[in-house]
């Protein structure tokens, strides 16, 4: 119980805290009140709803109950135990959460949703919490469409969350969805953000109802930075939009639930920068040469794909280096490697393709005229090296090209987190000049942000918010 209550008080961003009973070996419903700083939602869930409080029904009524007369703001109780009822009786609904997660494959939690959510609303229950397990972005739609037919009270009566890394959204866009408040936690629930992301990141306290809806689809991308830049934006220039990860089953998922929700453009990501184009109105003379896209623009409702990635990549170069004529080898022959092969071909280098598998590698090299090199590449073979694979990330961590000569005069990784990677690391030891992905992460990103509000961000903040997001925290906050 004292862990507890630690973890309770240094909840920093927390407006309203939940304590878990059933996370501790002894709960003592008293205790976790005691010395409270701010107000509390006590839950003891039951095994057989998710939770690990494994006693009897009987000590669970007595823990709730308790908390309620011994003032906690809020108990939570299941709809399908057995004693809600008497509990609801008791508080006639006041300061009672009563809620139910659904949980199950396929959609077919996601399924049941509305039936499940007009049983309870019968009740009277202040706060009525439905939680679904989520598979797909287009799972969470049924939560949508209860939050767009559902009350609009003051205060919110529902809390409506899809629980998975696809269930971001829901978390993120409680305005949206009219909840009563939303949940976030260091990895407590599956899909949950931790406190302090939501509020820096996400700027979630200014997140409004009628808030345009922006977003980054990839797979995974929780780890994306561009939440932190893109609504670092929006909150500098005043403007009503959020911006969200989606992390997308495929292409199709992204697209269904994008339209279903009216999505106002998006940053787009691996592994969907080729599959995505298909889906597109309209695509940029840039994006069509590449063949992938990194940038959905919507006007009028209409989709545009746009590759940002092209610009992006060149801007960091500026003052560096001069690449007319300069041999420039690239590592990989994904989408980000074909923005970056048109980028140096558009300006006069000797372009060579360096990958693992060969078909990309000549795909790519007949795209722009270049050559297929081996890889690693060979020694003296170039004098800037791009690293457009994922290896050096945080998922994927090693150099790429380990043991190989480096040997030229610039290393330029995509890699942004880390900052410095083991090939950036080794090409500095070399005497290499070093650039970093974080560059041509902002750079595309500024570019993104003007094709969508028609306005530059302030000059820094992107970089800042971004190396603000990628610096560890002093603190964990615990919701």
């Amino acid at each position: 119980m004292e862990d507890l209550r630690r973890a309770r008080d240094a909840a920093e961003h927390a407006d309203l805290v939940e304590v878990r009973l059933d996370t501790v070996d002894r709960p003592d419903a008293a205790a976790s009140l005691h010395g409270r700083r701010r107000p509390v939602v006590v839950t003891c869930r039951a095994s057989w709803e998710g939770g690990r409080f494994a006693g009897s029904e009987e000590e669970r009524e007595r823990l709730l109950r308790t908390a309620a007369d011994l003032g906690a703001e809020f108990v939570d109780v299941e709809a399908a135990a057995a004693f809600a009822p008497r509990l609801l009786d008791a508080r006639d609904g006041r300061g009672i959460v009563l809620s139910a997660h659904l949980l199950g494959s396929a959609g077919s939690a996601a399924a049941s949703a509305a039936e499940r959510y007009h049983a309870m609303r019968a009740t009277r229950a202040e706060v009525l919490k439905l939680a679904v397990e989520v598979g797909s972005l287009t799972e969470m739609l049924p939560l949508f469409d209860l939050a767009a037919a559902g009350d609009r009270g003051s205060p919110p009566r529902h809390v409506f969350v899809a629980m998975g890394r696809s269930g971001v959204p829901s978390r993120v866009l409680a305005a949206h969805l009219g909840n009563r408040w939303t949940y976030a936690g260091d990895g407590i629930a599956p899909g949950q953000l931790p406190a302090e992301r939501l509020v820096r990141e996400c700027r979630f306290r200014r997140i409004r109802r009628d808030a345009a809806i922006y977003g980054v689809v990839g797979n995974p991308v929780l780890h994306s930075l561009s939440p932190a830049m893109h609504n670092a934006g929006f909150a500098a220039l005043g403007l009503n939009a959020a911006y969200v990860p989606c992390e997308a089953r495929d292409a199709d998922d992204f697209v269904r639930f994008a339209r279903a929700i009216d999505l106002r453009g998006a940053s787009i990501t691996a592994p969907f920068k080729v599959d995505l184009v298909p889906a597109m109105a309209e695509v940029d003379p840039i994006a069509r040469r590449v063949g992938a896209i990194n940038t959905l623009v919507v006007r009028d409702g209409r989709w545009i794909g746009a590759n940002t990635d092209v610009e992006g990549f060149l801007r960091p170069l500026i003052g560096r280096i001069r690449l007319k004529g300069v041999r420039a080898t690239v590592l990989g022959a994904g989408g980000a490697a074909r923005a970056i092969a048109v980028a140096l071909a558009d300006q006069g280098a000797v372009v060579t393709v360096s990958a693992r598998r060969p078909e990309p590698a000549r795909a790519l090299a007949a795209l722009v005229g270049a050559r297929v090199g081996t890889f690693p590449p060979d020694r003296g073979s170039w004098d800037i090296l791009i690293n457009a694979t994922t290896a050096g990330s945080v998922s994927r961590p090693g150099n790429p090209i380990e043991g190989a000569a480096l040997d030229g005069e610039i290393v330029f990784d995509l890699v942004y987190a880390p900052a410095i990677t083991p090939l950036l690391a080794a090409a500095r030891a070399a005497g290499c000049l070093v650039i970093g992905g974080l560059e041509m992460l902002v750079a595309q990103a500024e570019r993104q942000f003007e094709l969508w509000t028609g306005q530059r961000p302030p000059h820094g903040l992107f970089q800042a918010s971004a190396a603000q997001a990628l610096a560890p925290s002093p603190s964990s906050s615990v919701l």
